[in-house]
């Protein structure tokens, strides 16, 4: 009985985040799904290799359907003795994205458990850290992966603090388990900006442990993070691997160029520049958008209503002789989104908004707490923060990317916010716990103090509303484009947003410290107060959330699962039943569209090629066609003048593989890609000694070749290709195909042979004369290194699971 009594709120909890989950995305229960941008783009990435892995029952690991080709790590690849995906796939057996919500309400949960905290205080803080804007947009927009790993970071603090304070067999294999499905959620920046968090808490706990003279508890709690680590890891290994191989091909590796497009000197080898890796900064004024959401505007789309400024400016504007937009035309137009957002980032889906009760309660805890632990989730908030302004704060910034390692390696750093996001819900839960438990006392003092920070911040920001300028940087071009009237009267409705949101963050608060001043005079019962001022909490994320998230954003599955349409121009190409490939002029190298149809040299990846991203820059961009006939771009995707779509087709692709008469050798990357200025690829292969001397040394030699001969494709798989090749001499063949250098082998009549790249991204390799069978597999041998290394991390953690659970039980026995 005392066990179900002790388990019963847990499950009672449980059960209500998955009520919450579906309720808030309730058109998953009528079977639809939200439209999620980034996620039609992956679609459109892994259509190739889901087709493979449906039709051939295997894993391909390698598409050639985007950017002329590239390994699948990062696209849903599925690797052998995923043990840890499939405890992940149990954990969410909601429809999507209820899922994501469900394991944000669960995950602090559990660390608010750990925190001592009891089930209904953390049931109403688990909804409420869910429901931050941030979370829940993301989910709209499709950043699944992002969403995944946050989800997991809670039970990763939670496991860290069990250690530290002597838990070490519990938080040990919550911290394994944890950072496990943290890892194969596959969002490698949240989890970096994580370990930041966990190096401040660690920070907190070492100290401590040192100050009290504790180092074998310290030395012991460190030991049983890092084996957890370690096995954590382990079991990932095969995707960790993977991605740390593909690292330096993409464009988050280091760039051998040393001059940019305009050919002008370039100081960052680095592919991702600080200007792109700070491209996203958060505003230092618009950080207060955490507590008033539209206080910079909301969004680069906020919906407005019928009083707005904007309505009344389109009732002005005439449509006809004599006729003039109506009252319901220019509502039902400023419902559909207006750039009411003037804040310093280039685009914003909605505010980084985390609640104004959430806030208010984050200050008491502050106030009231006596737990030391405070000050590191303070701390991991404010790292946060100061790090999210990225250029706005270029001595920090610059500091990080320079110095920090792997800090440079990914981009829009105001994404970091989501450790505060995390921090603040738990010091606001810490406080309300503690103000329950404080004396009198204790309670109007903290009370008073909070009241007077949250309220004086918002009277602060009341009256600094005329130093603001309210412009934003798209104003020139509406003015441009619909007149200055138009840009006058989005700036009185960003006002209206302003005064309106900042009164009504005031209005909360004063609602809030109302019911915890009723508590004190004893006028209402503490459960009372905490079951009210959770409704508030939530309900003041949940309206806001509904701003930009919402059943709108559903469609039918089959929309979701098809997100492009076949057009007319993909109908005609589609009749040509060779292996060529598509460039879509409109798609700008930054869409998946084409690659859901053909196998296009563009494509949607937050790691693209570096070398194929360079060579759209430097030479495709310019409208080098000889580039595009190397890459046996057959077919090219175009719009006239009216918008309309057409496809061009081009006779001078290459073809799959031909045989060259010269090779142009070079010494370094810079004099290769100037080499591609002017060259004839079908005569001549460019060659850089630099980078593969070694693998060609008859390369000074064999100037003039044979060109003769012919190559004929007979099979094209994403992983395996094979041609036929027929030549009187020796001659240097060059293949259409994407040089990768770990992986690919080739072979002739089935002995291994040597190919090396040329043109700057293809395939080349001699082959002899005569008639031969010439093969290229894709034999990853990182996939078989890294199984292994999965399959007996996998053992180890199994044993100490059972180990583990055998022992706790056993201690728990005895207390009942």
């Amino acid at each position: 009985m005392k066990i179900i009594n002790k388990f019963y709120p847990h499950a009672i909890a449980i059960l209500g985040f998955v009520l919450v989950s579906l309720i808030y995305f309730y058109p998953v229960l009528q079977g639809k799904q939200i439209f999620q941008s980034d996620i039609a783009q992956y679609t459109g990435m892994a259509k190739e290799q889901n087709d493979f892995r449906a039709s051939e029952h295997n894993e391909p690991f390698w598409t050639n359907s985007a950017f002329g080709g590239m390994p699948t790590y990062q696209l849903g690849a599925k690797y052998p003795y995923d043990f840890v995906g499939a405890v992940d796939d149990f954990l969410r057996f909601l429809p999507r994205p209820a899922d994501y919500l469900f394991l944000y309400f669960l995950g602090f949960y559990g660390l608010l458990l750990v925190l001592k905290v009891d089930p209904l205080k953390s049931f109403f803080g688990a909804i409420a850290f869910g429901f931050s804007t941030y979370l829940i947009i993301i989910l709209g927009v499709g950043h699944n992966a992002k969403a995944h790993a946050i989800a997991y970071m809670p039970l990763v603090v939670a496991g860290f603090i069990w250690v530290y304070n002597k838990r070490y067999i519990a938080g040990g294999l919550l911290t394994m388990i944890a950072t496990a499905l943290e890892i194969n959620a596959n969002h490698f920046q949240m989890t970096y900006y994580l370990l930041i968090l966990l190096l401040i808490l660690s920070a907190y706990f070492a100290y401590n442990l040192i100050k009290e003279k504790e180092y074998k508890s310290l030395l012991t709690s460190v030991g049983v993070l890092l084996v957890a680590g370690i096995l954590a890891i382990g079991v990932n290994a095969t995707n960790l691997l993977a991605t740390a191989e593909y690292a330096n091909f993409s464009t988050r590796g280091k760039s051998e160029l040393t001059y940019k497009p305009d050919g002008t000197r370039s100081t960052d080898t680095s592919a991702m520049t600080r200007d792109y890796i700070t491209e996203y900064s958060y505003g230092i004024a618009e950080s207060f958008n955490l507590i008033a959401p539209r206080l910079f505007g909301g969004s680069n789309s906020e919906s407005l209503g019928k009083e707005s400024q904007i309505v009344q400016f389109l009732q002005q504007q005439q449509i006809g002789e004599g006729q003039y937009i109506t009252e319901s035309q220019a509502v039902e137009y400023a419902k559909q989104g207006m750039p009411t957002y003037w804040g310093d980032q280039p685009i914003v889906a909605a505010p980084a908004y985390i609640g104004i009760v959430v806030f208010f309660l984050a200050i008491l805890g502050l106030i009231v707490d006596e737990r030391k632990i405070k000050y590191a989730f303070a701390s991991g908030a404010a790292v946060a923060l100061v790090l999210s302004w990225g250029k706005n704060l270029p001595i920090v910034t610059d500091f990080f990317i320079d110095y920090v390692p792997m800090y440079n390696k990914f981009r829009a750093v105001s994404s970091i916010q989501v450790v505060l996001e995390l921090c603040f819900p738990v010091l606001a839960v810490m406080g309300l716990q503690s103000f329950c438990k404080a004396d009198k006392a204790k309670q109007w003092e903290g009370l008073w103090q909070s009241a007077a920070i949250g309220l004086g911040t918002i009277v602060i920001l009341f009256l600094s509303k005329g130093l603001f300028s309210f412009s934003g940087a798209s104003d020139a071009y509406m003015a441009q484009s619909y007149g200055p009237g138009f840009v006058d009267a989005i700036k009185s409705d960003r006002k209206t947003m302003y005064s309106a949101d900042l009164l009504r963050s005031g209005f909360f608060i004063i609602l809030t410290a109302g019911i915890l001043w009723m508590v004190i005079k004893d006028k209402i019962a503490q459960k009372t107060a905490v079951i009210l001022i959770g409704l508030f909490m939530v309900s003041d994320l949940f309206f806001v959330d509904k701003k930009y998230v919402s059943d709108k954003d559903f469609v039918s599955s089959r929309e979701v699962d098809v997100p492009f349409q076949e057009t007319p121009s993909d109908a005609q190409i589609l009749k040509d039943t060779s292996h060529y490939r598509v460039f879509e002029i409109n798609g700008n190298f930054s869409s998946a569209r084409a690659s859901y149809f053909h196998k296009s040299i563009g494509g949607y990846h937050a790691a693209k090629p570096r070398r194929m991203q360079q060579l759209f820059d430097y030479q495709i961009a310019k409208n080098n066609l000889e580039i595009l006939n190397m890459l046996n771009v057959k077919y090219v995707i175009q719009t006239d003048k009216e918008g309309k779509e057409f496809p061009t087709s081009n006779p001078d692709a290459n073809g799959n593989a031909w045989f060259v008469n010269e090779i142009k050798l070079v010494n370094n990357a810079n004099d290769e890609m100037k080499a591609l200025d002017r060259i004839n690829t079908k005569k001549v292969a460019v060659f850089n000694m630099q980078l593969n001397g070694d693998k060609f040394k008859n390369a000074r030699i064999k100037r003039n070749l044979d060109t003769t001969g012919t190559i004929q494709l007979r099979v094209y798989k994403p992983n395996y290709i094979k041609y036929i090749s027929d030549s009187k001499n020796e001659g240097l063949a060059v293949f259409s195909e994407i040089y990768y250098p770990h992986g690919w082998n080739a072979y002739i009549d089935g002995v291994k042979a040597e190919h090396f790249p040329v043109d700057y991204v293809l395939r080349a390799m001699m082959l002899p004369k005569g008639v031969h069978t010439v093969e290229f597999k894709f034999e990853p041998e990182v996939i078989q290194k890294g199984s292994t290394i999965t399959l007996v991390s996998g053992a180890v953690m199994f044993l100490l699971l059972i180990g583990g659970i055998y022992y706790e039980r056993k201690r728990t026995a005895k207390d009942f």
